[in-house]
Protein backbone atom coordinates (compact mmCIF):
# COMPACT_ATOMS: atom_id res chain seq x y z
CA UNK A 1 0.00 0.00 0.00
CA UNK A 2 1.30 3.43 -1.01
CA UNK A 3 0.73 6.68 0.86
CA UNK A 4 0.58 10.27 -0.39
CA UNK A 5 0.00 13.50 1.56
CA UNK A 6 -1.51 16.62 -0.04
CA UNK A 7 -1.18 19.94 1.79
CA UNK A 8 -3.91 22.52 1.21
CA UNK A 9 -2.55 26.06 0.95
CA UNK A 10 -4.58 29.28 0.81
CA UNK A 11 -7.78 27.25 1.11
CA UNK A 12 -10.75 27.74 3.46
CA UNK A 13 -11.15 24.23 4.88
CA UNK A 14 -14.90 24.51 5.46
CA UNK A 15 -15.48 25.71 1.88
CA UNK A 16 -13.22 23.04 0.39
CA UNK A 17 -13.92 20.01 2.61
CA UNK A 18 -17.61 20.80 3.17
CA UNK A 19 -19.58 20.57 6.43
CA UNK A 20 -18.28 17.70 8.55
CA UNK A 21 -15.79 16.84 5.78
CA UNK A 22 -18.63 15.60 3.58
CA UNK A 23 -16.70 16.23 0.33
CA UNK A 24 -13.79 14.06 1.44
CA UNK A 25 -16.12 11.33 2.72
CA UNK A 26 -17.92 11.38 -0.63
CA UNK A 27 -14.60 11.05 -2.46
CA UNK A 28 -13.52 8.17 -0.17
CA UNK A 29 -16.81 6.36 -0.83
CA UNK A 30 -16.08 6.40 -4.57
CA UNK A 31 -12.80 4.48 -3.93
CA UNK A 32 -13.67 1.84 -1.30
CA UNK A 33 -10.29 0.08 -1.63
CA UNK A 34 -8.40 3.13 -0.39
CA UNK A 35 -8.28 5.42 2.63
CA UNK A 36 -8.62 9.21 2.53
CA UNK A 37 -8.01 10.95 5.84
CA UNK A 38 -8.32 14.72 6.40
CA UNK A 39 -6.46 16.29 9.32
CA UNK A 40 -6.14 20.05 9.47
CA UNK A 41 -4.89 21.28 6.11
CA UNK A 42 -3.46 17.87 5.13
CA UNK A 43 -5.19 15.09 3.20
CA UNK A 44 -3.58 11.66 3.46
CA UNK A 45 -4.33 9.06 0.76
CA UNK A 46 -3.50 5.36 1.14
CA UNK A 47 -4.03 2.68 -1.50
CA UNK A 48 -2.70 1.19 -4.72
CA UNK A 49 -0.52 3.41 -6.92
CA UNK A 50 -3.02 3.71 -9.80
CA UNK A 51 -5.88 4.57 -7.44
CA UNK A 52 -3.80 7.13 -5.56
CA UNK A 53 -2.90 8.79 -8.88
CA UNK A 54 -6.60 9.00 -9.81
CA UNK A 55 -7.56 10.46 -6.42
CA UNK A 56 -4.66 12.90 -6.62
CA UNK A 57 -5.87 14.07 -10.08
CA UNK A 58 -9.39 14.59 -8.74
CA UNK A 59 -8.14 16.54 -5.71
CA UNK A 60 -5.94 18.68 -7.97
CA UNK A 61 -9.00 19.45 -10.10
CA UNK A 62 -11.05 20.28 -7.02
CA UNK A 63 -8.32 22.64 -5.77
CA UNK A 64 -8.29 24.39 -9.18
CA UNK A 65 -12.09 24.61 -9.02
CA UNK A 66 -11.96 26.08 -5.51
CA UNK A 67 -9.45 28.78 -6.50
CA UNK A 68 -11.69 29.71 -9.44
CA UNK A 69 -15.10 29.64 -7.71
CA UNK A 70 -14.30 29.84 -3.97
CA UNK A 71 -16.24 26.72 -2.98
CA UNK A 72 -16.52 22.96 -3.58
CA UNK A 73 -19.92 21.26 -3.25
CA UNK A 74 -21.03 17.62 -3.29
CA UNK A 75 -22.17 18.14 -6.90
CA UNK A 76 -18.67 19.34 -7.82
CA UNK A 77 -17.13 16.20 -6.27
CA UNK A 78 -19.60 13.95 -8.13
CA UNK A 79 -18.82 15.73 -11.41
CA UNK A 80 -15.07 15.11 -11.13
CA UNK A 81 -15.39 11.57 -9.74
CA UNK A 82 -17.60 10.56 -12.68
CA UNK A 83 -15.55 12.32 -15.37
CA UNK A 84 -13.06 10.55 -17.63
CA UNK A 85 -9.43 11.71 -17.55
CA UNK A 86 -9.89 13.81 -20.72
CA UNK A 87 -13.20 15.31 -19.54
CA UNK A 88 -11.62 16.23 -16.22
CA UNK A 89 -8.67 17.86 -17.96
CA UNK A 90 -11.01 19.81 -20.27
CA UNK A 91 -12.96 21.06 -17.25
CA UNK A 92 -9.77 22.15 -15.52
CA UNK A 93 -8.56 23.93 -18.64
CA UNK A 94 -11.88 25.72 -19.03
CA UNK A 95 -11.67 27.01 -15.45
CA UNK A 96 -7.99 28.01 -15.82
CA UNK A 97 -7.58 29.97 -19.06
CA UNK A 98 -3.92 30.77 -18.34
CA UNK A 99 -3.04 27.06 -18.23
CA UNK A 100 -1.64 25.72 -21.51
CA UNK A 101 -1.82 22.07 -20.58
CA UNK A 102 -1.86 19.57 -17.74
CA UNK A 103 1.14 17.26 -17.91
CA UNK A 104 1.17 13.46 -17.94
CA UNK A 105 1.36 13.44 -14.12
CA UNK A 106 -1.21 16.17 -13.60
CA UNK A 107 1.23 19.07 -13.26
CA UNK A 108 0.23 22.49 -14.55
CA UNK A 109 2.08 23.76 -17.63
CA UNK A 110 1.69 27.50 -18.16
CA UNK A 111 3.69 30.61 -18.91
CA UNK A 112 5.91 31.57 -15.97
CA UNK A 113 7.21 34.93 -17.20
CA UNK A 114 5.78 37.90 -19.08
CA UNK A 115 7.72 37.04 -22.25
CA UNK A 116 6.59 33.42 -22.12
CA UNK A 117 3.01 34.72 -22.00
CA UNK A 118 3.82 37.00 -24.94
CA UNK A 119 4.96 33.90 -26.82
CA UNK A 120 1.70 32.07 -26.02
CA UNK A 121 -0.35 35.08 -27.14
CA UNK A 122 1.70 35.45 -30.34
CA UNK A 123 1.10 31.80 -31.29
CA UNK A 124 -2.62 32.20 -30.63
CA UNK A 125 -2.80 35.17 -33.02
CA UNK A 126 -0.26 34.32 -35.76
CA UNK A 127 0.49 31.37 -38.03
CA UNK A 128 4.27 31.92 -38.01
CA UNK A 129 6.17 32.91 -34.86
CA UNK A 130 9.91 33.33 -34.25
CA UNK A 131 10.99 32.88 -30.61
CA UNK A 132 14.51 34.09 -29.70
CA UNK A 133 16.21 33.75 -26.37
CA UNK A 134 19.09 32.22 -24.39
CA UNK A 135 19.18 28.73 -22.92
CA UNK A 136 16.69 27.98 -20.16
CA UNK A 137 13.99 30.48 -21.15
CA UNK A 138 11.45 27.72 -21.91
CA UNK A 139 11.23 28.27 -25.68
CA UNK A 140 11.18 24.58 -26.55
CA UNK A 141 9.03 23.48 -23.60
CA UNK A 142 6.33 26.12 -24.13
CA UNK A 143 6.34 25.46 -27.88
CA UNK A 144 5.87 21.72 -27.43
CA UNK A 145 3.08 22.34 -24.89
CA UNK A 146 1.28 24.60 -27.39
CA UNK A 147 1.65 21.91 -30.06
CA UNK A 148 0.21 19.20 -27.80
CA UNK A 149 -2.67 21.48 -26.81
CA UNK A 150 -3.48 22.17 -30.47
CA UNK A 151 -3.51 18.43 -31.17
CA UNK A 152 -5.74 17.64 -28.18
CA UNK A 153 -8.14 20.42 -29.17
CA UNK A 154 -8.25 19.00 -32.72
CA UNK A 155 -6.99 22.30 -34.13
CA UNK A 156 -4.37 20.31 -36.06
CA UNK A 157 -4.11 16.70 -37.19
CA UNK A 158 -0.44 16.17 -36.42
CA UNK A 159 2.67 17.61 -34.78
CA UNK A 160 5.95 17.84 -36.68
CA UNK A 161 9.07 18.80 -34.74
CA UNK A 162 12.47 19.20 -36.34
CA UNK A 163 16.03 20.23 -35.52
CA UNK A 164 19.13 20.67 -37.67
CA UNK A 165 21.59 17.89 -36.89
CA UNK A 166 24.66 19.93 -35.96
CA UNK A 167 27.27 18.91 -33.39
CA UNK A 168 27.62 21.38 -30.51
CA UNK A 169 31.28 22.29 -30.80
CA UNK A 170 32.62 18.74 -30.80
CA UNK A 171 33.13 15.96 -33.32
CA UNK A 172 31.19 12.86 -32.37
CA UNK A 173 32.57 10.79 -35.24
CA UNK A 174 30.75 7.70 -36.51
CA UNK A 175 27.54 6.86 -34.66
CA UNK A 176 26.35 3.23 -34.81
CA UNK A 177 22.79 2.09 -35.57
CA UNK A 178 20.08 2.97 -38.07
CA UNK A 179 19.05 6.53 -38.99
CA UNK A 180 16.68 6.89 -36.03
CA UNK A 181 19.37 5.78 -33.58
CA UNK A 182 21.86 8.20 -35.15
CA UNK A 183 19.67 11.31 -34.89
CA UNK A 184 17.71 10.59 -31.67
CA UNK A 185 20.46 12.02 -29.40
CA UNK A 186 20.09 15.39 -31.17
CA UNK A 187 16.30 15.29 -30.67
CA UNK A 188 16.36 14.11 -27.05
CA UNK A 189 15.17 17.46 -25.57
CA UNK A 190 12.01 17.18 -27.69
CA UNK A 191 11.31 13.65 -26.45
CA UNK A 192 11.85 14.78 -22.85
CA UNK A 193 9.26 17.56 -23.20
CA UNK A 194 6.69 15.29 -24.88
CA UNK A 195 7.15 12.59 -22.22
CA UNK A 196 6.28 15.23 -19.58
CA UNK A 197 3.03 16.07 -21.38
CA UNK A 198 1.66 12.76 -22.65
CA UNK A 199 1.05 9.38 -20.99
CA UNK A 200 3.61 6.80 -22.21
CA UNK A 201 1.04 4.65 -24.08
CA UNK A 202 -0.48 7.62 -25.89
CA UNK A 203 2.94 9.06 -26.79
CA UNK A 204 4.00 5.69 -28.21
CA UNK A 205 0.75 5.44 -30.18
CA UNK A 206 1.17 8.94 -31.63
CA UNK A 207 4.74 8.14 -32.72
CA UNK A 208 3.76 4.83 -34.31
CA UNK A 209 0.91 6.26 -36.39
CA UNK A 210 2.89 9.41 -37.30
CA UNK A 211 0.52 11.77 -35.46
CA UNK A 212 3.69 13.08 -33.84
CA UNK A 213 6.73 13.15 -36.08
CA UNK A 214 10.19 14.09 -34.84
CA UNK A 215 12.75 14.30 -37.61
CA UNK A 216 15.97 16.02 -38.73
CA UNK A 217 15.53 19.18 -40.81
CA UNK A 218 16.80 17.47 -43.99
CA UNK A 219 13.65 15.28 -43.95
CA UNK A 220 11.45 18.34 -44.55
CA UNK A 221 12.64 18.93 -48.13
CA UNK A 222 9.95 18.47 -50.78
CA UNK A 223 7.06 18.20 -48.31
CA UNK A 224 3.95 20.34 -47.85
CA UNK A 225 2.95 20.44 -44.18
CA UNK A 226 -0.87 20.67 -43.99
CA UNK A 227 -3.11 20.80 -40.90
CA UNK A 228 -0.05 20.53 -38.66
CA UNK A 229 1.68 22.29 -35.80
CA UNK A 230 5.28 22.53 -37.00
CA UNK A 231 8.20 23.44 -34.74
CA UNK A 232 11.78 24.07 -35.83
CA UNK A 233 14.06 24.12 -32.80
CA UNK A 234 17.70 25.35 -32.63
CA UNK A 235 17.12 27.35 -35.83
CA UNK A 236 20.33 29.34 -35.29
CA UNK A 237 22.11 26.25 -36.64
CA UNK A 238 20.37 26.35 -40.03
CA UNK A 239 21.95 27.75 -43.17
CA UNK A 240 20.01 30.39 -45.15
CA UNK A 241 18.96 27.82 -47.78
CA UNK A 242 17.83 25.33 -45.12
CA UNK A 243 15.65 27.84 -43.30
CA UNK A 244 14.11 29.11 -46.54
CA UNK A 245 13.35 25.51 -47.48
CA UNK A 246 11.68 24.91 -44.10
CA UNK A 247 9.57 28.08 -44.14
CA UNK A 248 8.28 27.34 -47.64
CA UNK A 249 6.96 23.91 -46.49
CA UNK A 250 4.07 25.69 -44.73
CA UNK A 251 0.71 24.41 -46.02
CA UNK A 252 -2.97 25.27 -45.40
CA UNK A 253 -4.10 25.40 -41.75
CA UNK A 254 -0.54 25.06 -40.48
CA UNK A 255 0.91 26.72 -37.41
CA UNK A 256 4.70 27.16 -37.51
CA UNK A 257 7.16 28.10 -34.76
CA UNK A 258 10.88 28.79 -35.23
CA UNK A 259 13.02 28.85 -32.08
CA UNK A 260 16.63 29.96 -31.78
CA UNK A 261 19.37 31.26 -29.53
CA UNK A 262 21.65 34.02 -30.85
CA UNK A 263 24.45 33.01 -28.46
CA UNK A 264 24.73 29.30 -29.34
CA UNK A 265 25.54 29.01 -33.04
CA UNK A 266 27.32 25.73 -33.78
CA UNK A 267 27.78 26.25 -37.52
CA UNK A 268 31.32 26.44 -38.99
CA UNK A 269 32.75 29.95 -38.66
CA UNK A 270 32.39 30.96 -42.32
CA UNK A 271 28.74 29.84 -42.66
CA UNK A 272 26.07 32.47 -41.93
CA UNK A 273 23.11 31.50 -39.76
CA UNK A 274 19.86 31.29 -41.71
CA UNK A 275 17.97 32.48 -38.64
CA UNK A 276 19.78 35.82 -38.49
CA UNK A 277 19.20 36.39 -42.19
CA UNK A 278 15.49 35.51 -41.87
CA UNK A 279 15.05 37.99 -39.01
CA UNK A 280 16.27 40.79 -41.29
CA UNK A 281 14.32 39.71 -44.36
CA UNK A 282 10.96 38.91 -42.70
CA UNK A 283 10.85 41.65 -40.06
CA UNK A 284 8.13 43.66 -41.83
CA UNK A 285 6.05 40.81 -43.27
CA UNK A 286 2.45 40.96 -41.93
CA UNK A 287 1.24 37.88 -40.07
CA UNK A 288 4.66 36.96 -38.66
CA UNK A 289 5.37 37.58 -34.97
CA UNK A 290 8.76 37.88 -33.24
CA UNK A 291 9.18 37.31 -29.49
CA UNK A 292 12.53 38.08 -27.88
CA UNK A 293 13.36 36.57 -24.49
CA UNK A 294 16.19 37.51 -22.15
CA UNK A 295 18.07 36.22 -19.10
CA UNK A 296 15.15 37.46 -16.98
CA UNK A 297 13.01 34.66 -18.48
CA UNK A 298 15.36 31.82 -17.49
CA UNK A 299 13.33 29.24 -15.55
CA UNK A 300 16.00 26.58 -14.99
CA UNK A 301 18.35 26.51 -11.99
CA UNK A 302 18.97 30.01 -10.59
CA UNK A 303 22.64 29.77 -11.66
CA UNK A 304 21.66 29.47 -15.34
CA UNK A 305 20.45 33.08 -15.30
CA UNK A 306 23.75 34.23 -13.78
CA UNK A 307 25.72 32.19 -16.33
CA UNK A 308 23.78 33.74 -19.24
CA UNK A 309 24.32 37.26 -17.85
CA UNK A 310 28.05 36.61 -17.32
CA UNK A 311 28.49 35.39 -20.91
CA UNK A 312 26.48 38.35 -22.25
CA UNK A 313 28.77 40.75 -20.35
CA UNK A 314 31.87 38.94 -21.66
CA UNK A 315 30.60 39.17 -25.26
CA UNK A 316 29.76 42.87 -24.84
CA UNK A 317 33.23 43.59 -23.41
CA UNK A 318 34.87 41.81 -26.35
CA UNK A 319 32.79 43.73 -28.88
CA UNK A 320 33.66 47.02 -27.17
CA UNK A 321 37.38 46.16 -27.14
CA UNK A 322 37.18 45.25 -30.84
CA UNK A 323 35.51 48.57 -31.66
CA UNK A 324 38.14 50.55 -29.73
CA UNK A 325 41.11 48.79 -31.36
CA UNK A 326 42.92 51.20 -33.75
CA UNK A 327 42.56 50.37 -37.43
CA UNK A 328 45.79 50.48 -39.53
CA UNK A 329 45.33 52.55 -42.70
CA UNK A 330 45.05 50.54 -45.90
CA UNK A 331 47.97 50.64 -48.34
CA UNK A 332 47.30 51.10 -52.02
CA UNK A 333 49.61 49.88 -54.80
CA UNK A 334 49.91 50.77 -58.46
CA UNK A 335 48.40 48.26 -60.91
CA UNK A 336 50.89 45.49 -61.67
CA UNK A 337 53.15 46.53 -58.83
CA UNK A 338 54.02 44.19 -55.98
CA UNK A 339 53.95 45.48 -52.41
CA UNK A 340 57.72 45.09 -52.23
CA UNK A 341 58.12 47.40 -55.28
CA UNK A 342 56.23 50.24 -53.64
CA UNK A 343 58.26 52.96 -51.94
CA UNK A 344 58.19 52.53 -48.18
CA UNK A 345 56.56 55.62 -46.64
CA UNK A 346 57.64 54.90 -43.10
CA UNK A 347 59.92 57.42 -41.32
CA UNK A 348 63.64 56.86 -41.88
CA UNK A 349 64.25 55.74 -38.34
CA UNK A 350 61.67 52.91 -38.83
CA UNK A 351 63.14 51.61 -42.13
CA UNK A 352 64.82 48.17 -42.02
CA UNK A 353 68.61 48.25 -41.90
CA UNK A 354 70.73 46.14 -44.23
CA UNK A 355 73.83 45.51 -42.14
CA UNK A 356 75.69 43.91 -45.03
CA UNK A 357 75.96 47.32 -46.77
CA UNK A 358 77.25 49.18 -43.74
Amino acid sequence: MVEKVITLENVSLIDFLGPDNQNIRQLAAAFPGSKIISRGNEIKIQGQTAVIQRINDILSSLIEHYHEYGQVTDKTVAQYVGASDEEMQDARLASSPDVILFGAKGGVIKAKTANQQRLVDAVNKNDLVFALGPAGTGKTYISVALAVRALKNKEVKKIIISRPVVEAGESLGFLPGDMKEKVDPYLRPIYDALEDMLPPEKFKFYLENKTIEIAPLAYMRGRTLNHAFVLLDEAQNTTPSQLKMFLTRMGPNAKVMVNGDRSQVDLPTKIKSGLFQALDILQDVPGIAFVEMSAEDVVRHRLVKQIVLAYDKHDADQQRAQAERPVRPARYYQPGQRPSDQADDRPADELPVNHEQS
